[in-house]
C-alpha cells in the first residue's frame, strides 16, 4: 500500500505545483515590475519575471520533492520516462528558421505575394505575415512558422513604435492563426500529430476535417486586424525593413533550406535532427557573413520552458484524462477550448486519445477545441513560447502581460470556433448557457478553482498596470510645467 500512497501523493503534488506554475505564468508581468522598482534585487525579478523560466523553475521543484520523498533513482527514472523531442525540436527549428538565410527565402515570397494584394505594400506584407506564413507551419512544421512569422512583424511593425493594441491585438492573431494553420496535414500540429497515427488519420483526411476551415479563420483574422488597424499600419509599417542587409548568395540559401527540410523530415529522430543542427552551426561558424546573430539563447529558453511542462505535464493525467472522458462532444469542444488555456494542447490531445472507444464526435470535438484555443495563452500552444520570446522585449518593460494576450487572443479564437463549430449550430452554441453550465457542472470544484484563479489574478496585474501607466502618464504631463514654473 506504501507506494501506491506515495504515487498518490506525488501526482496530487504534481498538480498542485502544475498550478503555481500556471499562476506564475500570469504574474510574470508584476516580477518585470519589481525588476525595474527594486533594483537591488533585479536580477531574481527578472529570473522570476521570465515567462521562459517558469515551468523549468517548478519542474525543479517537483524533481527535488520526489528526490526527496521517494528518492533519487526514482526522480531520475520518471525523468527517463519522459520524451523531451518536441522540446529539442522546438529549439532547433526555431534557430534555423531565424537565420538570415531561411529569412531572405520566406520574404522574397512574401514581398512577391504582397504585390498582388490591392493595399499599400507595408500593409500587404503584415497581412500576408499573418495570413500565409502561419499557413507555411503545415509544411514546415507550427514552431518554424511561428518563428519565421514573429521575425518579420518584429522587423515591420513591432519595433516601428506601434501602440499597444496593435501589438497585443497582433500577438493574439499571430498565436491563433499558428495554432489552426497547422492542421492542413497531419504531421505540422502538435496536437493533430499526437493523434493522427492511433486514429488513422492522413493528410486528405485532416484537411477535409479541418484544413479549410483553417483556411477561412485564418484569412478572416487577419483580414480584420489589417482592416481595424489599417490607418496605423500605413504610417507606421515597413516592409522593406530588412533590403538593405547584405543578402546571401543563392547556394548557401539553399544548403540552409535543405538543411531545414531535413529537420522537419525526421523531427521525430532527435539523433538525426541534432546533427543536422551541428552542421548548421558549422557552416554558420564558416560563413558568419552570411548570417547575423543566431537566435540560440532566444530557442534555449525555449526548449527549457517545453522541458518544465513536459515535466509538470507527466502527472496531470489523473485529472485531465477524467475531464474530458465524461464530458459530451458539444462539452468536450469548449471545454477543450478553454483547458487549452491551461495545459499544452498537445498534452490535451494525446490524453483524449488515451479514452478508447470514443466516437468520431469525440475525436473531431477533441482535437479542433485544442486547435481553436491553442492561442489564448503562452502555455497553450507548443510554439507559443517562441513568439513570445521573439516580441517580448518590443513591449513596454520588456514584458507581455497574460491577460492583455488572453483578451486579445478571444476575438480571432471565437472566429476559429465558429468556423469549426460550422456558423449556424456554432452561433447559437456559443451563447447557450445550457451548454456552459453543463461544462462547469462536469468540474471538479478544486479543478474549477485551479482554472480561474490564474486568471484572477492576471485581472488584477492588469488594473495595477493599467492604474501604474495612468500614475506614469500624469506624472510626466506636470513634469514640464514644475520646470517651466521653476525657470520662472
Amino acid at each position: 500500500m506504501q507506494p501506491m500512497f506515495a504515487i498518490t501523493w506525488i501526482e496530487f503534488t504534481g498538480a498542485t505545483l502544475f498550478g503555481l506554475a500556471v499562476l506564475h505564468t500570469f504574474s510574470t508581468k508584476y516580477f518585470e515590475h519589481l525588476a525595474h522598482t527594486q533594483p537591488r534585487h533585479a536580477g531574481l525579478w527578472h529570473l522570476l519575471g521570465e515567462v521562459e523560466t517558469v515551468f523549468g523553475f517548478w519542474a525543479f521543484v517537483l524533481l527535488i520533492f520526489m528526490a526527496v520523498a521517494l528518492g533519487w533513482g526514482a526522480a531520475t527514472d520518471y525523468l527517463d520516462q519522459r520524451r523531451f523531442v518536441e522540446p529539442m525540436f522546438v529549439f532547433v527549428i526555431m534557430v534555423i528558421s531565424a537565420s538570415r538565410p531561411i529569412l531572405q527565402v520566406v520574404s522574397d515570397v512574401v514581398r512577391k505575394l504582397a504585390i498582388a494584394v490591392p493595399l499599400p505594400a507595408s500593409v500587404a506584407y503584415y497581412f500576408l505575415a499573418l495570413a500565409v506564413v502561419p499557413l507555411f507551419g503545415s509544411i514546415v512544421t507550427e514552431p518554424a512558422a511561428m518563428t519565421l512569422a514573429a521575425v518579420m512583424l518584429r522587423d515591420v511593425i513591432f519595433t516601428r513604435n506601434a501602440s499597444s493594441r496593435l501589438k497585443y491585438a497582433t500577438l493574439g492573431v499571430l498565436f491563433v492563426n499558428v495554432s489552426v494553420g497547422g492542421t492542413l496535414t497531419n504531421f505540422a500540429a502538435p496536437p493533430v500529430l499526437m493523434v493522427a497515427a492511433k486514429w488513422g488519420w492522413d493528410t486528405a483526411t485532416v484537411f477535409s476535417m479541418f484544413g479549410w476551415k483553417a483556411l477561412i479563420a485564418v484569412f478572416t483574422n487577419a483580414l480584420i486586424l489589417t482592416l481595424v488597424f489599417r490607418k496605423e499600419l500605413a504610417r507606421k509599417a515597413k516592409a522593406d525593413a530588412d533590403r538593405r542587409a547584405p543578402r546571401a548568395p543563392a547556394a548557401f540559401v539553399l544548403v540552409n533550406v535543405a538543411i531545414l527540410a531535413g529537420v522537419v523530415a525526421t523531427n521525430h529522430y532527435p539523433e538525426v535532427f541534432i546533427g543536422l543542427f551541428l552542421l548548421f552551426l558549422g557552416l554558420g561558424e564558416a560563413y558568419k557573413r552570411h548570417h547575423d546573430g543566431l537566435m540560440l539563447r532566444e530557442g534555449l529558453m525555449v526548449g527549457f520552458f517545453l522541458a518544465g511542462l513536459v515535466v509538470l505535464g507527466g502527472q496531470q493525467r489523473w485529472w485531465l484524462q477524467a475531464v474530458l472522458s465524461s464530458l459530451n462532444e458539444t462539452a468536450l469542444f469548449y471545454g477543450a477550448a478553454a483547458l487549452t488555456a491551461i495545459t499544452d494542447n498537445a498534452a490535451l490531445t494525446y490524453l483524449g486519445s488515451l479514452v478508447e472507444g470514443v466516437s468520431d464526435e469525440f475525436k473531431y470535438a477533441l482535437v479542433a477545441g485544442a486547435v481553436a484555443g491553442g492561442g489564448l495563452t503562452v502555455i497553450a500552444n507548443a510554439p507559443n513560447p517562441a513568439g513570445f520570446a521573439i516580441l517580448r522585449n518590443t513591449f513596454d518593460e520588456q514584458s507581455i502581460n497574460p491577460f492583455g494576450l488572453f483578451l486579445a487572443a478571444l476575438p480571432p479564437t471565437i472566429v476559429a470556433i465558429v468556423c469549426f463549430r460550422a456558423v449556424p449550430k456554432a452561433a447559437s452554441e456559443m451563447f447557450d448557457y445550457r451548454v456552459w453550465a453543463q461544462w462547469f457542472d462536469s468540474l471538479d470544484r478544486p479543478l474549477l478553482f485551479l482554472f480561474i484563479l490564474p486568471f484572477v489574478v492576471a485581472v488584477v496585474g492588469l488594473w495595477s498596470d493599467i492604474g501604474r501607466s495612468r500614475k506614469d502618464g500624469r506624472q510626466r504631463t506636470s513634469g514640464p510645467t514644475h520646470t517651466d514654473a521653476g525657470q520662472e
